[in-house]
C-alpha cells in the first residue's frame, strides 16, 4: 500500500505456511482481504507474493494466472514483488542450509526466475516497477578450491535472466529487477561482497549482452544496472553489524539498486561472564533452535553456521554479544533478557528515501517456531508489525 514519504508497503506471505498453489491462493484469499480491510480500507493492498518452484509451474498452467489477477483486482490486491528465495517447501519441514539450493549454478534455479518473470510481468501494476527476490547465489561452506570458475557460471546464469528481463520490459513496459539477497554465509553476505560480484557483473555480463540481446555496450551496462538490485534484508545485514546508512551511501556510490527493503529483526544478546548466567542464556536461547531454519551467528569475536552449534560452545564464547539470525517480530525490542537489532530497523528505515527504493517489505516469518510465549493471533500479529512500520515513517 501506498505510504508515508512515498513508499509502497506490503508484507511477504512467506509468513503463511502453504505448500501447492490451491493452498498459496486460499490464504491469500483468507489473510490479505482482512489486512487490507484493516490498514488500507480505501485503497490498494500490496501482497508480496511467495512462491515455489512447483507453484510457479502451477500457476502457469490452464487458466490460473488469470483467475488470480481477476482476483486481485476485485479485492482491491496487488502484486509488486515475488519472494523467489527458497525454491521449495518453507515450512514444517527440516530446510536449513538447503534453503540456498538448488544455487545459481544449476539451471533449475534460472528456469524457476523465469517463471517467476512471467508471471509478475502479467501481475504487477502499470507504472510499479516489480522485484523478484533470490538467494545470494550460493553458500560459502559448499564450495572447497572452485570458487572463481563458480564464479563466472552464476554470473553468466544471472546474466541470461537480465536478457529475459530486458525482453519482458520491451514487450510489456514493465521494469522488473532481480534483487538478490546477501545472508550470513552466503557466497553474498555483505554489501562489500554485493559490490563486488556487481563489478563483476559489469565486466562479464555487459559483452555477454551485446552478443545475444542486441544492445550496445552502454545499453547493456544500464540493463544490468536496471534489472539487477540489492534486497536489503535489514535483518540479514544488522546480524552482519552493517551500518545503514553506510551500506546505502555505498550502493549509492556504486550505481547499484536497492529493489527492495526487508523489514525484519534479528536477536541481539550480551554474552555474561559467569558459567551460571551463560547456562541460563543458554536455556533461554534454545526456545530459539528449530529444526527448519538456519540460525547463523555473528559474535564480535566467533561465529557459528547455526544455533544449535553456538549453544554448544557458548560455555567457552569469547566474545561479548552475538548477532543471531532470527527473523523475531519487529515491535517488541527485547524477549526478557534477550535483545533485538529492533534499533537497526528503526536506522534503516530512517536512511532510505523512495529514491533509493520504492518497496518495503516485512518480512517476519518465524511465527509458527517461535517460542509459545511469543505466539498471538497471525492477523493481529502482522497488522501489529504493520503499525509498528508505519509509526516509524
Amino acid at each position: 500500500m501506498h505510504v508515508a514519504r512515498g513508499f509502497e508497503l506490503t508484507y511477504c506471505t512467506n509468513i503463511h505456511a502453504a505448500e501447492g498453489w490451491p493452498q498459496v491462493f486460499s490464504s491469500v484469499r483468507r489473510y490479505a482481504p482482512e489486512l487490507k480491510r484493516r490498514l488500507s480500507s480505501g485503497s490498494p493492498f500490496g501482497v508480496g507474493l511467495r512462491l515455489a518452484n512447483s507453484e510457479s509451474i502451477e500457476l502457469l498452467q490452464g487458466g490460473r494466472l488469470d483467475e488470480f489477477a481477476d482476483f486481485l483486482r476485485s479485492a482491491g490486491l496487488y502484486v509488486a514483488l515475488i519472494n523467489g528465495y527458497p525454491f521449495g517447501h518453507f515450512h514444517g519441514r527440516p530446510l536449513k542450509d538447503q534453503v540456498f539450493a538448488p544455487d545459481w549454478l544449476r539451471t533449475d534455479r534460472v528456469d524457476y526466475t523465469l517463471r517467476l518473470i512471467e508471471i509478475l510481468t502479467r501481475l504487477v501494476p502499470a507504472g510499479m516497477e516489480g522485484g523478484i527476490s533470490t538467494c545470494p547465489l550460493s553458500y560459502k561452506p559448499w564450495f572447497k578450491g572452485s570458487a572463481p570458475a563458480d564464479e563466472h557460471v552464476m554470473i553468466r546464469n544471472v546474466v541470461h535472466v537480465v536478457q529475459a528481463l530486458v525482453e519482458a520490459s520491451r514487450r510489456s513496459g514493465a521494469l522488473i529487477h532481480l534483487d538478490i539477497e546477501p545472508e550470513p554465509d552466503g557466497w553474498i553476505e555483505t554489501t562489500a561482497e554485493f559490490v563486488q560480484f556487481f563489478k563483476q557483473l559489469l565486466r562479464q555480463g555487459v559483452p555477454q549482452l551485446v552478443s545475444v540481446a542486441q544492445l550496445s555496450a552502454s545499453e547493456a551496462e544500464q540493463a544490468l544496472r536496471d534489472h539487477v538490485a540489492m534486497c536489503y534484508d535489514a535483518c540479514h545485514l544488522a546480524v552482519e553489524r552493517e551500518e545503514p546508512g553506510e551500506t546505502i551511501q555505498s550502493l549509492q556510490r556504486e550505481g547499484i539498486r536497492i529493489g527492495r527493503v526487508q523489514i525484519s529483526s534479528a536477536l541481539k544478546v550480551k554474552i555474561p561472564e559467569s558459567a551460571a548466567d551463560r547456562e541460563r542464556l543458554r536455556e533461554r536461547l534454545s526456545g530459539f533452535s528449530d529444526a527448519v531454519y538456519l540460525h547463523q551467528i555473528v559474535g564480535d569475536r566467533e561465529r557459528f553456521a547455526d544455533l544449535p552449534e553456538g549453544l554448544a560452545q557458548l560455555p567457552h564464547a569469547c566474545g561479548s554479544e552475538w548477532r543471531i539470525h532470527y527473523h523475531v517480530p519487529l515491535f517488541l525490542e527485547s524477549y526478557g533478557a534477550l535483545g533485538s537489532t529492533q534499533d537497526d530497523v528503526r536506522a534503516a528505515l530512517a536512511a532510505v528515501a523512495p529514491s533509493t527504493v520504492r518497496h518495503l517489505e516485512i518480512e517476519t516469518y518465524t511465527w509458527g517456531v517461535l517460542p509459545a510465549g511469543l505466539k498471538a493471533d497471525l492477523v493481529d500479529s502482522i497488522e501489529r508489525e504493520y503499525r509498528w512500520v508505519l509509526d516509524q515513517l
